[in-house]
């Protein structure tokens, strides 16, 4: 698989518009109520319209239904699932395996092996956090780097002046950011975000990931 940069977290249309001019892979729209880039969807679907079909569109869900979730899929042609809660691995076990993502946040080894019991077509390492959602900081690299389930993206804390360094740590295959090309929760930087895009982009292909 190529290497996958992914925007997070995006809640207005001209937002995704730079990360598309910058050649992103993927965006992901968070439909979880108690996070700050909640989108509903009508504002869903105004982003979208901007995304050509070779951007992967992402649904983020935290421990919804998922009849509730299939629907919403449906109703707004994602291309992917992303699971950030504590869902349970058999309610989701008729998803195949290349629309799911699974977000695992980790502190420790027991928090990676969980997602052994997944049949993900992509996971995402995210840092631990108090409830759920990302939490801005970085994830223990080095315990990814050993354990982490493959293929999976980098997140948690990731920025334009540090993800370089936490993609020669970890090797992964493919980067998430949200908050670190911020200005304010839910409203993304232009100049960080293109700042990040071309700066993950570039040591993708100086480190030979894939």
């Amino acid at each position: 698989m190529s290497f996958i940069i992914k925007v997070c977290g995006v809640t207005r249309p001209e937002d995704a518009e730079v990360a598309v001019a910058e050649k992103v892979d993927a965006i992901g729209l968070n439909f979880w109520r108690g996070s700050k880039r909640y989108v509903d969807d009508d504002r869903a679907r105004e982003i979208l319209s901007v995304l050509p079909p070779n951007v992967l569109k992402v649904g983020v869900f935290v421990n919804a239904h998922p009849l509730v979730v299939e629907e919403t899929s449906a109703d707004l042609k994602l291309d992917r699932i992303q699971l950030h809660g504590d869902e349970r691995v058999g309610d989701w076990a008729h998803i195949g395996s290349r629309k799911l993502i699974r977000a695992l946040r980790v502190i420790d080894e027991a928090s990676l092996k969980e997602g052994l019991g997944w049949d993900a077509g992509l996971y995402i390492c995210d840092a631990y956090a108090d409830g759920y959602g990302g939490s801005g900081k970085p994830a223990p690299w080095d315990l990814i780097a050993e354990r982490a389930p493959r293929p999976f993206l980098l997140a948690g804390g990731l920025t334009p002046e540090n993800v370089v360094a936490g993609m020669e740590a970890t090797r992964p295959n493919g980067v998430d950011v949200a908050s670190g090309v911020e200005s304010e929760p839910g409203i993304k930087d232009h100049g960080r975000l293109r700042a990040f895009i071309r700066t993950a982009r570039q040591a993708s292909r100086t480190l030979g990931l894939r």
